[in-house]
C-alpha cells in the first residue's frame, strides 16, 4: 500500500516479439528462468504492491498460468488475454485493477527493481503520475528522405521506462479521451492535460527486444547474482 491506499501491478507481455527472431521473447531463457520471471518477482516481492494483473497474448497464455504456480506469484489475481495494440491491453488489465494506484509495467524489462518501484511512486503520490526516465547519452537527430533535418539538444532528452505509476482513475479517465495510437501510458495524461512527474530510471533497466537485449540482459542479472 501507498500511504494506505492499494497499489495494483498491471505486467504487459502480449506483444508479438517480431525483433526477437522467432519465438516468444517473454519465455526466453534468461539466467535460468524465463524472462517473464525476472519482470514479476519484482513486483511480488515490492512491499508497496498488493496485487498483479498479468496481461498476456493467447498463445502464450497458459504457460504464464504455469509459470505463476510454479514460482509461487501469488499476487497475482488474474491472467487475462491482451489487445491488439499495447494500449488495448492496458485498458483491459485496468478493468481487472482494484488499487488506488497502478504501475504498468512491460514484461520485456526483467531488470526493474525495488528501487525504481518505491520512487516511482513516491513521485506519481505528488502530481498522480509518474515514470523513470535516464537522461540520452547519444546524440539525437531527425532524419527525412535520407538526410539529417537537424541535432537536438540533447539536455533536454530523457528516454522514458517503467513501470510508470499513477492514479488509477486518472489513468482510465485519460484513455477514455484517446483515439490515437500511444507509445507508452503517461502518453496518455499528456494529452489530456494531466501532469507528469519525473523519477529516477536506470541505465539497467533495458527492455529486451531483439537477441543482444536479451544476452545484456543475463549478464546484467548474473552480475546481481542470479537474482533481483
Amino acid at each position: 500500500m501507498l500511504n494506505g491506499e492499494k497499489v495494483s501491478a498491471v505486467i504487459l507481455g502480449a506483444g508479438s516479439s517480431r525483433r526477437m527472431g522467432g519465438g516468444d521473447k517473454m519465455f526466453s531463457v534468461l539466467a535460468g528462468k524465463p524472462l517473464l520471471h525476472w519482470s514479476i518477482l519484482a513486483f511480488q516481492e515490492h512491499p508497496l504492491v498488493d496485487e498483479i494483473v498479468l496481461v498476456l497474448n493467447s498463445a502464450n497464455h497458459a504457460r504464464g498460468t504455469r509459470l505463476a504456480k510454479r514460482a509461487g506469484f501469488d499476487k497475482i489475481t488474474v491472467i487475462i488475454t491482451g489487445g491488439a495494440r499495447r494500449q488495448d491491453s492496458v485498458i483491459q488489465g485496468l478493468d481487472h485493477v482494484t488499487g488506488s494506484w497502478v504501475l504498468v509495467h512491460d514484461g520485456a524489462r526483467p531488470l526493474v527493481d525495488e528501487n525504481i518501484i518505491t520512487t516511482t511512486l513516491q513521485a506519481a503520490f505528488t502530481a498522480g503520475a509518474a515514470i523513470p526516465m535516464v537522461p540520452v547519452t547519444d546524440t539525437i537527430k531527425t532524419v527525412g528522405s535520407g538526410l539529417v533535418n537537424k541535432t537536438l539538444i540533447r539536455q533536454n532528452l530523457y528516454a522514458a521506462q517503467t513501470p510508470q505509476a499513477f492514479r488509477t482513475q486518472e489513468l482510465i479517465k485519460a484513455y477514455r479521451q484517446i483515439d490515437i495510437e500511444l507509445t507508452d501510458d503517461s502518453q496518455a495524461i499528456e494529452l489530456t492535460g494531466g501532469r507528469v512527474s519525473l523519477a529516477p530510471g536506470s541505465y539497467d533497466n533495458i527492455k529486451v527486444t531483439t537477441p543482444g537485449d536479451l544476452k545484456l540482459a543475463g549478464i546484467l542479472i548474473k552480475q546481481r547474482g542470479g537474482e533481483l
